[in-house]
């Protein structure tokens, strides 16, 4: 198992990251991932606050948009470079992803400092790298702690809440396919893990009020349970309990779609449908995602219906060796359609 040691949730709290290195045992050295907006906006402050605690401190600065395999390879040559103690990787996924990999490939250990909270990756120990040879995530590292500030994750467009909580939602049925794959495949399950991705799921449910723009107690909700399913993956040493077919709906998107979307809208998307696939409350779920203000249609995740189509018929091939509710009836594009209406993400 790859656990977080200590997680951190508040307000204002980045001062504390000092004090946190120091119990972990990093007193020597520290190399910050960020990015230009990241910097000024908690990079900076990490920096001055290391060095404050007698760190040695460097950074480096990643510019792209999304994480690639050359972010993670240039990031590798600086920690080769300079020998930080600890990698610190502040900013939203991208950042926080290339830290991930690239100090696992390098054997130091990972210190996650999110800046929104768009997704689970914040916690897991599952990097999404483009320019891989799958359109998935792989294993890189658990972080050995978490400093989430509210009081920045808030300040952030609320588009990136909203995201994150189509990917909580995800484990409504990701949960769902790991079980019928361990029924169809005797695949390793373990309940434990997967009740933990589905609380995760339910505690933004029950919470679904609290979560709105300006609403600290709700961003608090929505991290606690990002925090879990981060931690799930981590016990399980796999990503199943936290990504089936709505996340294969989600990378086929990300391969047909000229413009995708967010990962966390696109998977929240996918969940309602894969929810009807498998005859669960699939309405509850599109409300649920209605009320945090997350897209439950083609339209407001600017995607053109025949792409929702395309990636529909195409999910189940994404990645083959995982069985999921798809395996259980091919989709041809006909009865793609029609499930992407029944369930009003087309019109």
């Amino acid at each position: 198992m790859q656990l977080p040691r200590e997680i951190i949730v508040g307000s204002r709290i980045l001062d504390l990251v000092g004090d946190l290195c120091r119990r972990l045992g990093f007193s020597g050295s520290a190399l910050v991932i960020t990015g230009p907006q990241t910097l000024r906006i908690a990079g900076r402050i990490i920096m001055d606050v290391l060095e404050d605690y007698g760190l040695e401190v460097d950074h480096t600065i990643v510019t792209s948009k999304v994480p690639t395999l050359t972010d993670v390879d240039a990031v590798e040559r600086v920690i080769r470079e300079v020998k930080p103690q600890v990698v610190l990787g502040v900013g939203g996924g991208t950042k926080i992803d290339i830290a991930k990999l690239s100090s696992a490939r390098q054997k130091v250990p990972f210190i996650s400092v999110p800046t929104t909270a768009s997704h689970d990756g914040m916690a897991s120990p599952f990097a999404s790298i483009k320019g891989l040879d799958r359109p998935y995530s792989i294993m890189a590292q658990s972080p050995i702690a978490i400093i989430a500030d509210t009081d920045i994750i808030i300040r952030a467009p609320y588009r990136f809440v909203a995201s994150g909580c189509g990917d909580v939602a995800a484990k409504f049925t990701s949960t769902r396919d790991w079980m019928l794959a361990h029924k169809r495949l005797n695949e390793y399950y373990a309940q434990y893990t997967a009740s933990l991705a589905l609380m995760s799921a339910r505690h933004i449910s029950e919470n679904a009020d609290l979560i709105e723009p300006g609403n600290e107690e709700g961003v608090r909700v929505l991290l606690e349970a990002l925090v879990s399913c981060g931690v799930a993956m981590g016990i399980a040493g796999t990503s199943r309990p936290c990504s089936g077919s709505e996340h294969l709906f989600s990378h086929a998107l990300d391969l047909v779609a000229p413009k995708p979307a967010m990962h966390g809208e696109q998977c929240g998307v996918g969940t309602v449908m894969m929810a009807y696939l498998h005859r669960m409350r699939w309405k509850s779920i599109r409300d649920l995602l209605k009320k945090v203000e997350a897209p439950t249609t083609a339209d407001e995740l600017g995607i053109e219906p025949e792409h929702i189509v395309e990636a529909l018929t195409l999910a189940s091939k994404v990645r083959p060796e995982r069985y999921t509710i798809l395996n259980e009836k091919p989709l041809t594009p006909k009865i793609a359609e029609r499930i992407a209406k029944k369930t009003g993400v087309i019109s």
